[in-house]
């Protein structure tokens, strides 16, 4: 395990990420959503009213409810909220978490959701948090210290999209983690579930000893829609579900 957080808002893994052949690669950001979209063509210009959409519904949201922001546990939220708004708190519900553990996955999807009709090949990167459309093979890389280059990655063929992957960590980033553990990314169907699942297990892995505790909570998340989990302390991994491993040349 690297020595002390690595807080830096430079987002040095991005530099590593190519598109591939037919595809380009942009940013669209607001606020603290720092969107790495890649995609058949660049569509930053739709993309971007439609954050400030969704980023304003949520914070308006938090204006009358400041305990949706706040809390560290689920909160409950009445019918007819913003669909960010109620994809959060029942991811939140399902994990025993804060609803804002799962923004970052939630945003990516909602954007991804949004725009697939425009780019049948959409990928979603939200602060390592990401939401992927794709008709072809790809790998997400499991980076454990950004310092160094990720070694190793899950593959993830075409008939198996859309799919979201998202991570939490003890060492790396501001984003709050009650473990220090390396790594949690958890693989699942929704943006917000794999979102706030990440930090749920995250929070519970505090020693090599935890990481059969994580791959348990993981299956037993697998009902809620939670496919596979890769967890890592110092030189320690734990996998579980569907997570094909490969490594990254």
């Amino acid at each position: 395990m690297s020595e002390g957080l690595f807080l830096s808002p430079h987002r040095q893994y991005r530099e590593t990420l190519a598109p591939q052949e037919g595809e380009t690669s942009f940013q669209v950001v607001v606020e603290q959503s720092d969107l790495r979209i890649t995609a058949e063509r660049d569509i930053s210009a739709e993309i971007l009213p439609y954050l400030q959409e969704i980023r304003g519904q949520l914070k308006a949201y938090i204006l009358l409810h400041p305990e949706f922001r706040a809390s560290l546990v689920p909160v409950e939220v009445p019918d007819g909220v913003p669909d960010l708004v109620s994809d959060m708190a029942r991811a939140a519900k399902v994990c025993g978490v804060g609803p804002f553990a799962a923004v970052a996955g939630a945003v990516a999807q909602a954007v991804a959701d949004r725009f697939v009709g425009l780019s049948p090949n959409l990928l979603v990167e939200n602060g390592g948090d990401i939401f992927l459309h794709s008709t072809r093979q790809r790998v997400v890389s499991f980076l454990s210290d950004p310092k160094s280059k990720a070694r190793l990655g899950c593959l993830i063929p075409p008939e198996e999209f859309p799919v979201s992957f998202c991570a939490s960590s003890g060492r790396i980033g501001p984003s709050l983690s009650l473990g220090v553990g390396d790594l949690v990314a958890v693989r699942a169907a929704t943006g917000s579930l794999a979102d706030a699942a990440a930090t749920a297990l995250g929070n519970v892995l505090h020693s090599p000893r935890d990481l059969r505790r994580v791959t348990g909570l993981a299956e037993e998340l697998a009902v809620h829609g939670v496919q596979g989990v890769f967890a890592q302390f110092d030189d320690k991994i734990a996998v579980w579900g569907r997570i094909e491993l490969t490594v990254i040349e």
